[in-house]
């Protein structure tokens, strides 16, 4: 008489720890890039703003005579001097612009614990063709979240 043998069914504890195993060393390493390409995303909100108000900026410049920065001290300032609409812009919570050098200041709010409360900063050159440049900075925000240019 022929016996049928039992085929075996499901997995055994082995394999099951390698699965898990393995999906834990995905999470481990997916987890902190996942969190700072969401930081990186919140910040575009803040960097395009600033990219605005640079734009108004380097239009002013160009328009007065002799070539001058505007002095604007807070977001209404700049939106009332400059015409920038930045009162919306919930992640930049102030904005300044210095008269004597045309840097920009913007304070990051309400992206993440890592950049609240930093300041970034759009720094003008000049060029010899009157043309301006501008070089993204900071003093207390981790070089990952500052743009590149």
């Amino acid at each position: 008489m022929l016996r049928k043998m039992k085929a075996q069914k499901g997995f055994t504890l082995i394999e099951l720890l390698i699965v898990i195993a393995i999906i834990g060393i995905l999470a481990a390493i997916a987890i902190p890039m996942y969190k700072t390409q969401t930081i990186k995303a919140r910040m575009t909100e803040v960097t395009n703003g600033m990219s605005n108000i640079a734009s108004a900026v380097a239009a002013y410049y160009q328009e007065t005579s002799p070539n001058t920065w505007p002095n604007c001290t807070d977001k209404a300032n700049i939106q009332s001097s400059l015409g920038v609409a930045t009162m919306a812009l919930s992640r930049l919570g102030t904005a300044t612009v210095t008269v004597a050098t045309g840097v920009i200041t913007g304070t990051v709010v309400g992206v993440d614990g890592t950049v609240n409360g930093s300041n970034l900063l759009l720094i003008p050159s000049v060029n010899g063709d009157s043309s301006i440049t501008w070089d993204w900075s900071s003093t207390d925000m981790p070089t990952a979240y500052i743009p590149k240019r």
